[in-house]
């Protein structure tokens, strides 16, 4: 009995011993990439907040340096940022519901069995085929050209209204809600479009937040799409036009007194300065759907 005692007292130690390693390397770890992620992040607002003279001699590293504010009144004093950054929000509030609405009515009829709906397989190889194959960027454009789109907000929302990723997610969720609820609705005489909108839709609230956070972040930094489709340039959604002054700004937009604040100014400062403000719509939403997100995530866990 003693010997018993002493290796289980033996392997509780080993136990602990191997969780507190774990925990440390677990700590370490996480520490490691949050430094990762926000270092980078406290460098470019401290590059927005510091002088000209400081930035270029390489003094900034994590605290601003010489501290000023003209870099963001360059910025706040360009109507042409004004005029993306809207574009951007106009694209959001738009593009988001749309995908959203298309990805619920997508993800609804597939996550039926095959006994209701006997072609569901055939529509979800087709939409998955389409996550690893496509035309290329020279179709994609012919077919946002002939339609009619080129210059217009549809062409940065409709060729992207349906992401098969975010529908699957949707449609794996929808499967795991009780078919008990929907044959009873059915029962009481409640059609497929009032299940969908007042059951699955309200069960369904976490990974719609989720999802509405992806959507509303892929709009939001997605800039190619407006380089390529887009020849005006005053119609350039806000990374777009970010992208074309990263690499070669325009001065012959600027007024005389932006000229003189462009000149006392360094460029990697308003760089710097334009990706802050331009970061922070992102910063400003994620905590409202935050919680949302954390529940979407563990939705597929194992409940006891």
């Amino acid at each position: 009995m003693k010997k018993q005692k002493k290796r289980t007292g033996m392997v509780k130690e080993n136990n602990s011993l191997s969780r507190t390693v774990f925990h440390i390397f677990n700590y370490t770890l996480m520490i490691i990439m949050v430094l990762l992620a926000v270092i980078p992040l406290i460098y470019i607002v401290s590059l927005s907040f510091s002088s000209s003279s400081a930035v270029d001699a390489g003094k900034v590293v994590l605290w601003p340096v010489e501290p000023t504010l003209k870099s963001y009144e360059f910025i706040l004093g360009n109507k042409e940022f004004y005029r993306a950054f809207f574009m951007s929000v106009y694209r959001v509030t738009l593009g988001v519901p749309l995908n959203l609405l298309f990805c619920v009515l997508v993800a609804y009829p597939l996550s039926k069995s095959d006994r209701q709906f006997a072609a569901r397989k055939y529509y979800v190889w087709l939409f998955v085929v389409t996550m690893f194959f496509s035309g290329g960027i020279i179709p994609s454009f012919m077919i946002v050209k002939y339609t009619g789109l080129i210059d217009t907000i549809g062409a940065l929302v409709i060729p992207s209204m349906v992401s098969v990723f975010n529908m699957l997610i949707l449609l794996n969720f929808f499967r795991d809600i009780p078919t008990e609820l929907e044959e009873s609705a059915l029962i009481d005489g409640a059609g497929h479009m009032r299940i969908l909108f007042n059951i699955f839709i309200p069960l369904a609230k976490p990974a719609i937040a989720t999802l509405a956070l992806f959507c509303f972040v892929t709009h939001w930094n997605s800039w190619f799409d407006g380089l390529m489709y887009i020849n005006d340039t005053g119609k350039y959604p806000l990374q777009t036009y970010l992208q074309g002054i990263l690499t070669a700004p325009d001065l012959t937009t600027l007024t005389n007194e932006q000229l003189i604040i462009w000149a006392s100014t360094s460029r990697k400062a308003t760089n710097a300065a334009q990706i802050v403000v331009a970061t922070l719509p992102i910063m400003v939403v994620y905590p409202f759907l935050q919680k949302f997100y954390t529940k979407g995530l563990t939705l597929g866990g194992v409940k006891g």
